[in-house]
């Protein structure tokens, strides 16, 4: 085997591992989402529970907070609409994780991932092999963009006419 195919082939062997791992990273990614989503509701009933406990809803609360000299109670009220945004962002993009079907579901994840989850999944990450018809078409996909990736620079560098049988044909003649 010559040396441009062996690079070849390695090539395309770590594009497809690295693009193949795509789904498994995005369903583990959501799995955190579901779980970051039940800790913020959870945040969000208690507010709401206490806010209930006095006549008012979270709306009412947090005007009503945000009218209040306190500095501490100013800056929970921050707090509180922060979690809210985040709360919606969230099951927005679950959502629409959920509506996009299996090889949509890796495009919608890529568009706006949550930064905190992506750190999270990450440091959990363990790679799978890919048995879903999803991870072998994003291993094929991988292996594709790879090759492209490498008969272009071939073609920049000028690699054909130094690795490829072009080179032995020349050096074969000149003797």
């Amino acid at each position: 085997m010559g040396f441009f195919r062996m690079i070849t082939l390695l090539v395309a062997l770590v594009g497809g591992t690295l693009t193949s791992q795509l789904p498994e990273f995005a369903q583990q990614y959501r799995q955190r989402l579901g779980g970051a989503i039940d800790a913020l509701h959870m945040v969000l009933s208690d507010f709401d529970y206490d806010a209930k406990q006095t006549g008012l809803n979270r709306a009412q609360a947090l005007q009503r907070m945000a009218q209040s000299a306190d500095p501490f109670v100013q800056e929970r009220v921050k707090s509180i609409q922060r979690v809210q945004h985040r709360y919606e962002t969230l099951l927005a993009q679950r959502s629409a994780m959920v509506d996009a079907g299996a090889f949509r579901r890796v495009m919608v994840f890529l568009q706006n991932p949550d930064s905190d989850l992506i750190e999270a999944a990450w440091q959990d990450y363990e790679p799978a092999v890919p048995t879903s018809y999803e991870g072998l078409v994003s291993a094929g996909m991988g292996v594709l963009a790879s090759l492209l990736v490498l008969f272009g620079l071939r073609q920049v560098v000028g690699a054909p006419k130094l690795l490829g049988r072009a080179a032995k044909k020349q050096r074969a003649s000149q003797s």
